[in-house]
């Protein structure tokens, strides 16, 4: 039942959606193709500083690789911190916990949102607020100020919060080396990525437009899968529901629904000019029939993955390790 006076809004947040990344068998990694020479790392402009504006290019972070919650990295809130956040591209928008919310003081009069997962269930609740100050790494490295974000309680004890990159760092692009535990910003008016500038042993592909800014690709048999850092899968794939032997037992998705997965055989996809074999795959039961397919961290590791949202290309490259 909605709130009175209060506006229901309802979102898929991909992250969340399953948060049994530790259940799942870690296979191993995904080949290529063919032999390829490693593509020289896109340039970083370093920040200037300058009082006129607080958002400048931000220094490059390292994250922390954690099986169980993903990609951590340190985060400060209204000068409040640090604190622990996920960082997800699939989460469509920044999401924080009610005690960092208390300690950050941010401000507390938002809307009432209802929030999905992949199950489709839509029984957990949040609200709206807007967060002055956000810093990643380290105190003194901001990000743009006023941002949107969603205040919920229903996050695991080991996170504080989950970073949605494309949101956190818009207009800016940016790059999350996966191997090589580091997140970097870039000027796409300035460091523009381009269709036909491929790196060796990788591709640049379309963001697909869909109904929110998360990251969508098309596949090379024509269906669209969510790039999605929050997720321990490597390409997940939904099962019909009625379809319930040999599954792991169900986890908790942000909107109260259960999700259960099982390893399948790896499979063979393309990405515009680039072939993955061996990519671990995840049948999920439990998701609804229209929920998205998910590359996630298990079938990213061997790589950089970059992000343009002025040209709204993404590149696939092997990093350099």
């Amino acid at each position: 039942m909605k709130t009175p006076g209060a506006q229901a809004i309802a979102l898929l947040i991909a992250l969340g959606i399953i948060w049994g990344a530790a259940t799942v068998t870690v296979a191993a990694p995904v080949s290529l193709s063919k032999p390829r020479r490693l593509p020289p790392v896109r340039k970083v402009v370093r920040p200037t500083k300058s009082p006129a504006h607080r958002l400048s290019i931000p220094r490059s972070v390292t994250f922390r690789n954690s099986k169980d919650r993903g990609l951590l990295v340190k985060v400060w809130i209204n000068d409040t911190g640090p604190y622990t956040f996920a960082v997800d591209t699939g989460a469509g928008i920044t999401l924080i916990g009610d005690r960092v919310a208390a300690s950050a003081a941010t401000e507390r009069q938002g809307t009432t949102v209802a929030l999905g997962g992949l199950s489709g269930v839509v029984n957990s609740r949040g609200r709206t607020t807007v967060i002055r100050g956000l810093a990643i790494g380290d105190p003194a490295n901001l990000l743009r100020a006023n941002q949107k974000a969603i205040v919920i309680d229903n996050l695991p004890a080991e996170i504080d919060g989950v970073l949605d990159p494309t949101d956190a760092y818009s207009p800016l692009g940016y790059s999350i080396d996966m191997p090589g535990h580091e997140i970097a910003a870039f000027d796409p008016r300035n460091n523009p990525l381009s269709i036909n500038d491929v790196p060796d042993g990788g591709a640049v592909v379309r963001w697909v437009a869909g109904s929110s800014q998360r990251p969508f690709v098309r596949l090379g048999d024509g269906r669209l899968a969510l790039i999605d850092t929050g997720s321990g899968f490597g390409l997940a794939v939904s099962q019909d529901l009625q379809v319930q032997q040999n599954r792991r037992p169900g986890v908790l998705d942000l909107g109260g629904g259960a999700v259960a997965s099982r390893r399948a055989a790896p499979s063979t996809i393309s990405i515009g000019s680039l072939t993955l074999r061996g990519v671990p795959t995840d049948i999920l039961t439990g998701a609804e029939r229209d929920a998205p397919i998910l590359l996630g961290r298990d079938a990213l590791y061997p790589f950089r993955l970059t992000f343009d949202p002025l040209q709204r290309l993404i590149e696939i490259a092997p990093a350099q390790q």
